[in-house]
């Protein structure tokens, strides 16, 4: 079964995306100004970057701007892959 409740989030650089990535929406951390609102409210947004450093300032951002919805990976994709090979 699908989740539709939850959104993932890569704020990585697109070809750190291209290297591996799971899915989810791309907006990378140095267009998330004029790209926010992309982000839909209505669901929890799980949000990834390579380490989990870029997603904690990524959060810290649009917590500033009202986001009450967001979770990091923490970790982020090395975490993720480590756990998994």
């Amino acid at each position: 079964m699908e989740r539709t409740d939850v959104l993932l989030l890569d704020v990585r650089e697109g070809w750190e995306r291209d290297a591996f990535n799971i899915g989810g929406m791309h907006i990378p951390m140095s267009e998330l100004p004029s790209r926010y609102r992309e982000i839909p409210m209505d669901k929890e947004v799980i949000v990834y970057c390579e380490k989990g450093i870029r997603s904690t300032i990524v959060i810290q951002r649009l917590e500033a701007s009202g986001f009450t919805n967001l979770i990091n990976l923490s970790g982020g994709m090395k975490e993720w892959r480590g756990t998994r090979i």
